[in-house]
Parts: C-alpha cells; sequence; structure tokens
C-alpha cells in the first residue's frame, strides 16, 4: 500500500514538472514575440522621405522639380489658435527667381509652392477671382500677427490681412497686405506629399 502511495506521488510530481515547464514555455515565447504596430497615419510628415516641412528655417535647401532652393527667411504667422509659416526661398539658378513656400496643418499638413503675380487687373476682395483662364473662389479673409526670421524685406513683427482663394486640381491665390502696404498677389499649387528634399542648415 505505502508503495501504490509512493509511485502516485512520484507521478503527480512528474505531472507537474511537465506542467510548470509547459507553462514557462509558452511566457518565454509570448514575452519575446514583438508588439504588435500601434496604428498610425499613414500620409504623416515622417514618411516624407526628403525631411519634415514643418521643421524648414532660414539656412536650409530645398529642392524641388530638379531644382535647388536656398531658404533665405520664414515668417511665422499665428491667428488666435491656427499657425503656419511662410518662407522666401532663393533658386540656385542664372535667373535666381524667388519664391514662397507656405507649411500649415488644418488638419492635415499642407505644403504650397507659391510664385509672385503683378496685381495688374487684379483687385482683392471679390467672390471669385479668374486668373489665366482659371477661376478661384474666396475661401478666407483674416488678420495675422507675424513674427519675421533671416532675409524676408519685412520688419521683425507686425500683422498682416489676407484673403485667400482656392481654385480647382490644388491651385491657390492669395493676397497679403503687410502693415500699410500695398497689396502683393500669389499663385499656389499644392506640393505633393515627399516631392521636396529638405537638406537642413547650420544652427
Amino acid at each position: 500500500m505505502d508503495a501504490v502511495i509512493v509511485v502516485l506521488l512520484v507521478l503527480i510530481l512528474l505531472a507537474l514538472g511537465v506542467l510548470i515547464g509547459v507553462l514557462l514555455r509558452r511566457r518565454s515565447k509570448a514575452e519575446g514575440a514583438p508588439a504588435p504596430a500601434a496604428p498610425r497615419d499613414p500620409f504623416a510628415a515622417e514618411d516624407q522621405v526628403g525631411g519634415d516641412p514643418r521643421t524648414i528655417k532660414a539656412g536650409d535647401m530645398i529642392e524641388y522639380l530638379g531644382t535647388r532652393y536656398f531658404v533665405r527667411g520664414s515668417v511665422r504667422l499665428k491667428e488666435g489658435g491656427f499657425t503656419w509659416s511662410e518662407h522666401l526661398l532663393d533658386a540656385d539658378t542664372i535667373e535666381g527667381a524667388k519664391v514662397w513656400l507656405s507649411v500649415e496643418e488644418d488638419p492635415d499638413l499642407e505644403v504650397v509652392w507659391w510664385t509672385g503675380r503683378d496685381m495688374e487687373g487684379l483687385s482683392p476682395g471679390g467672390k471669385t477671382i479668374t486668373v489665366d483662364g482659371v477661376e478661384y473662389r474666396r475661401e478666407e479673409h483674416g488678420t495675422a500677427d507675424y513674427t519675421s526670421e533671416g532675409t524676408t524685406g519685412l520688419g521683425v513683427q507686425g500683422r498682416v490681412e489676407y484673403l485667400d482663394y482656392a481654385g480647382p486640381r490644388g491651385k491657390y491665390l492669395s493676397f497679403e497686405q503687410y502693415g500699410a502696404g500695398q497689396w502683393e498677389a500669389g499663385l499656389g499649387d499644392r506640393v505633393p506629399n515627399g516631392a521636396l528634399t529638405i537638406y537642413p542648415g547650420g544652427s
């Protein structure tokens, strides 16, 4: 009888040992397995292999459509809780054409490439304006405070009045009046994600 009890105890201990071993193996596999990736925005700025446009500053260099541009200065604008930036670029070409790049989040990141347009025949304020055969509809009208960095042709700080118009297929028309200056006009085209390559300048 004692021998039977001993055998039963041995069998129970063996079964417990096997069970503990299986549980430890499962636990180590679970700890070693990589955690599932967290959901993320597929259009987030970090996916832009050329860098994050929100970090652009004076001294950086930008490559767009095969041409390199130097960032001469930046204007940081604020209206209420909304902020955006405009960067003056100087092309690394014989012509030395100057253009602007605007960067804003509303809520998605939007980058627009601007070229200056003379004011001849243009008058800001209408509900629609046609330029070079393209009709633009007014979207926004407001005033913002700004600070200027680097070379922009503006004072260190001030206020700007603006009127923004949107056209088809990512085209824009904008009017800006800094302080008591003259109205300035610009035509814009939305920049596709990843189309810019940003080379950071010195600190």
